[in-house]
């Protein structure tokens, strides 16, 4: 890349705010950090007063206007209007709430006739890049098998609907078994790499998931299992949780800017 990109961080929670800091400190050059989307006006002066940031603070529908790539790190109910905005004006769009891409695939079809690129980090997640290459021939399965601290999936909607007592638990329990689909229903804040793992491979209807809540560890793990007619792939990733928020890893964020750098990179490693 010969010219600068700006960079509009929609969300200013764990993961967002993390972003605007690396980017908004210069640590990738050739990205410029230009603007930030919230909700609460008031809260996003003081962060960015606080961290010594200087951002033009927009909104989920004006955030567009003012960056050429837009990272979204916003609750899941915000998703849809911060997308619709973005899409349709030629920008590259780069989501951690993948659960509504798995609901939305018209928003694929949005970004490709509006000119815009949707750019999916890896996220919490090892290895997608093998995942994509073995779904260039033929997967015969996929399976995630997710293991969190019982407090790391608390207000889950499916924990929730079935009255699933998290602090009772004694020993590792597995709370949910279906399809990648039936996952991001039931975990929207909690699953994204199963979204991930079936947007990569075979779909959200053929991607199998399981999902633990361990009272006896402290990190996120994730296990997946793949066979194809390339290679049969066995890959583990044990996250340490934010001390923010439980629910997300630490490394999310920095998958953010390690995929914000390959847009700018002169070289980069990895297909």
């Amino acid at each position: 890349m010969t010219r600068e990109l700006t960079v509009g961080v929609a969300g200013l929670g764990t993961i967002g705010l993390e972003v605007a800091r690396r980017i908004g400190r210069g640590e990738v050059p050739g990205l410029r950090l230009a603007a930030v989307a919230v909700r609460d006006r008031a809260k996003a002066e003081r962060l960015l007063s606080e961290t010594g940031l200087t951002a033009e603070i927009a909104t989920v529908e004006t955030i567009a206007d003012h960056a050429d790539v837009i990272v979204e790190c916003m609750p899941v109910e915000a998703f849809p209007a911060l997308a619709e905005a973005v899409l349709p004006k030629g920008k590259i769009f780069v989501p951690v709430t993948l659960g509504v891409l798995v609901e939305r695939p018209d928003l694929v079809a949005m970004a490709e006739a509006g000119g815009s690129t949707i750019v999916v980090p890896t996220g919490a997640l090892v290895g997608l890049d093998a995942v994509r290459a073995a779904a260039e021939g033929t997967i015969a399965s996929v399976r995630l098998i997710t293991r969190k601290p019982p407090r790391g999936l608390k207000g889950a909607p499916f924990v929730e609907a079935e009255g699933i007592d998290l602090d009772a638990l004694t020993e590792p329990k597995c709370i949910f078994r279906g399809t990648a689909r039936e996952a991001v229903k039931g975990f929207p804040a909690n699953v994204n790499v199963a979204a991930a793992l079936s947007l990569a491979g075979i779909g959200p209807d053929k991607t199998q998931v399981e999902i633990w809540a361990d009272p006896a560890i402290d990190r996120n793990s994730q296990t997946v299992v793949l066979e194809s007619d390339s290679a049969d792939i066995s890959m583990c990733i044990e996250n340490l949780p934010s001390a923010e928020n439980p629910r997300t890893g630490r490394i999310t964020p920095l998958s953010i800017v390690a995929a914000l750098r390959r847009l700018v990179a002169p070289m980069t490693v990895g297909s």
